[in-house]
């Protein structure tokens, strides 16, 4: 039954918004019983094709997933598989290079002025005024930006989720102004390629920011599994910064 109904939402004979059946006629219809019917409809919601309302307007109507819809079903996913260890860091960090290293190149040949203008405000002028939680959410703007600059839906409905589980991961570390300071030049010279133009420039610096990411993702996994403390990483720790190379364009 809720297989027959996905049929009829998806090739539109359901159209969105459209009102279904009270449980008892689709109970007839189907020629099964209403605790059936319950149970499809309980499938059908859990994929984001219907919404039940009730009160007197109540009912089960008709929806289409949306990318945020099921970009946030797979960060669900991909968050109970790295809890349960079923997904390593590594497999995180090197789906995370294959996805976000293209999407900067495509961002630099697809970008529009309006995405320009959001990747600028997805970087502060001053992240050292700001908090450790400010600076993250600055963190998810950006790359986020990045992304959905790269103007391919799909790359965006799995980007987003392996982020967002390893920067789950990461806010919880203790990181320091070094570390922040370091992040935003990266995104600086991230955007000043985007900008550009240059598709080659921004592959390499997305890829470079992410490398530079890797031990500190390392740390805060380990911290996380009881592997270790987060030891003495205040932002210094002994670790140099690598400071993002090759020439950028101002953020004016």
């Amino acid at each position: 039954m809720a297989g027959t109904l996905r049929g009829q939402i998806l090739d539109g004979a359901l159209r969105q918004g459209a009102r279904l059946p009270k449980e008892t006629v689709l109970a007839t219809e189907f020629g099964v019983s209403r605790a059936t019917v319950r149970e499809a409809l309980r499938l059908l919601a859990a994929h984001d094709l219907i919404r039940t309302a009730k009160g007197a307007g109540g009912g089960s109507y008709v929806t289409l997933p949306s990318v945020d819809h099921i970009s946030e079903a797979l960060r669900s996913g991909i968050g109970l598989l790295a809890s349960a260890e079923d997904v390593s860091l590594g497999e995180l960090l090197e789906a995370r290079e294959l996805l976000e290293v293209p999407a900067a190149r495509l961002a630099a040949q697809r970008r529009s002025d309006e995405d320009l203008e959001r990747l600028r405000d997805a970087i502060p002028a001053e992240p050292l005024r700001l908090g450790t939680s400010e600076q993250f959410v600055y963190n998810r703007d950006f790359h986020s930006v990045v992304i959905e600059s790269s103007r391919n839906t799909l790359l965006s409905i799995a980007a987003q989720p392996v982020f967002a589980v390893l920067q789950t991961h990461l806010a919880r570390s203790k990181l320091g102004a070094a570390f922040h300071r370091a992040v935003n030049e990266h995104h600086v010279a991230i955007a000043a390629a985007i900008e550009a133009g240059g598709a080659r420039a921004a592959e390499r610096e997305m890829h470079a920011h992410l490398e530079f990411l890797r031990p500190f993702y390392e740390q805060a996994w380990r911290s996380c599994r009881g592997d270790g403390g987060a030891g003495d990483r205040d932002g210094e720790g002994g670790r140099g910064f690598a400071r993002p190379s090759r020439s950028r364009i101002g953020r004016g």
